[in-house]
């Protein structure tokens, strides 16, 4: 899956995912909005195509195609944001990572409360692919919360816990400990919906004291401490890009 080799021409739509700026489908949507200028013109169309030699610009600043992409792995702390900048001025990942790395942008979201890994890259087109729920990357979360997990709460997970749009895909759960008063648990999902493992837990009656997200995929969290980044494995990678290529098949 080598993004860069660049071609005689590509969709505009197409070089702006492959420079990290946005999905394929967000950067359409930048597109229609009259934000994109290519050599100086505003371009709305979306069949529109560019060449190698094309200056291309989002609101002004030039963008470009980087020579290689770049994956890392964040241990997210809590009370940090999964943007690059907040209008309240909150923390944001963006403040937890060198310029070295470059313009990266996060895979998904992790709740401001909640801590673990969080991979980030400016390869637009993985990163749609891997937060797309059609493809049900797994997701598992270590949980601390109220109370202790009933027979009932698991059958309740393995059929899809009920949320207000709906019930939940099902989920795979492992109690850690387990006192009358409070369980560590593990939780494993396919899906993103927002602020869902702690939606879950809430509707079965165990309110969430703390959350961590141990695993995205193939990367694990393992002993990275939080706020610390780490570039992603070959293997790490290899894994990634099956998903990838498993997309493009299905798109075929």
């Amino acid at each position: 899956m080598s993004r860069h080799l660049w071609v005689a021409t590509l969709r505009l739509q197409k070089y702006l995912a492959h420079a990290g700026v946005a999905s394929r489908r967000n950067a359409e949507t930048l597109i229609a909005a009259g934000r994109v200028r290519v050599n100086g013109r505003v371009v709305s169309q979306l069949g529109s195509s560019v060449v190698a030699e094309d200056r291309v610009e989002l609101d002004g600043r030039r963008i470009e195609i980087p020579a290689e992409p770049r994956y890392i792995v964040l241990n997210k702390p809590e009370k940090v944001m999964t943007t690059m900048r907040d209008p309240e001025r909150r923390r944001t990942v963006a403040h937890l990572l060198p310029a070295k790395v470059g313009r990266l942008v996060p895979v998904g979201r992790l709740d401001y409360e909640t801590s673990g890994v969080l991979l980030m890259t400016d390869d637009g087109d993985l990163a749609h692919v891997l937060t797309h729920p059609r493809y049900g990357v797994e997701k598992t979360y270590r949980a601390i919360v109220r109370g202790r997990l009933a027979p009932k709460d698991i059958e309740a997970f393995a059929a899809g816990v009920r949320l207000e749009e709906g019930a939940a895909q099902p989920a795979k759960v492992r109690i850690v400990r387990s006192t009358l008063a409070v369980s560590e648990i593990d939780l494993t999902i396919h899906e993103g919906r927002n602020r869902q493992v702690r939606r879950m837990l809430e509707a079965l009656g165990h309110p969430v004291h703390s959350l961590t997200r141990l695993r995205f995929g193939p990367i694990a969290l393992g002993g990275l401490k939080p706020g610390a980044w780490r570039e992603v494995t070959p293997k790490e990678l290899a894994a990634l890009r099956v998903v990838a290529q498993r997309a493009n098949e299905e798109r075929r």
